[in-house]
């Protein structure tokens, strides 16, 4: 496969508030540029940029389904249900699931009730598999929380849930106008989600 990388020059005005930005900030120009081109137009947004607070976040029951997720994953540690975080084999997918397992295990979760799943890049490809459901099922996982991916897997949600086992699925990738039969769906770029950041 042969890859051509498209990108945009900098204009002159990010060329120049980027440059500003980044003598403000002591950092290098390139890093100044790119902020500005993201919208950080001021050393006070950059300072909000890099040293973030929970104040700064949007209300994540702005996302459409977080309630859903929300009572579905509360369902399943109050009746002790063991659960499956599966993730995508890439650098945002393995730290989602370290992120949701480690959270999951402070929230008093019992490792025993407790697994996770990285499908093999080249022996299952991109995406929920069969072989992780089968896996979920033999292990007598009742829920799986699938990060960075489940968002096209329509046929093996349907397979899951033959199997007793529900979905949360959190994806940000563009969903097809059919959304998998899951107990929640969070993906900010679903068509009635109105998150305000995708």
């Amino acid at each position: 496969m042969t890859n051509e990388w498209q990108y945009t020059p900098f204009t002159p005005e990010e060329e120049a508030g980027g440059s500003q930005l980044a003598h403000a900030l002591r950092i290098p120009a390139v890093a100044g540029r790119l902020l500005y081109r993201r919208g950080i137009r001021t050393e006070a947004d950059a300072q909000r940029f890099f040293h973030p607070s929970l104040e700064d976040l949007h209300d994540p029951f702005l996302m459409q389904d977080m309630d859903l997720a929300v009572k579905r994953l509360n369902k399943a540690l109050g009746r002790k249900e063991h659960i499956l975080i599966y993730g995508d084999y890439d650098v945002d997918g393995t730290t989602a699931v370290s992120l949701i397992y480690k959270y999951l295990r402070s929230a008093g979760c019992s490792e025993h009730l407790l697994s996770y799943y990285i499908p093999g890049r080249d022996d299952e490809g991109y995406g929920v598999s069969y072989r992780g459901v089968d896996y979920a099922h033999e292990i007598g996982a009742t829920l799986i929380i699938v990060v960075d991916c489940g968002i096209k897997a329509i046929n093996e949600i349907a397979y899951a849930k033959t199997l007793g086992i529900d979905f949360i699925i959190c994806d940000h990738h563009h969903p097809d106008e059919q959304l998998p039969d899951a107990a929640a769906v969070l993906d900010p770029k679903r068509a009635d989600c109105h998150y305000p950041f995708e």
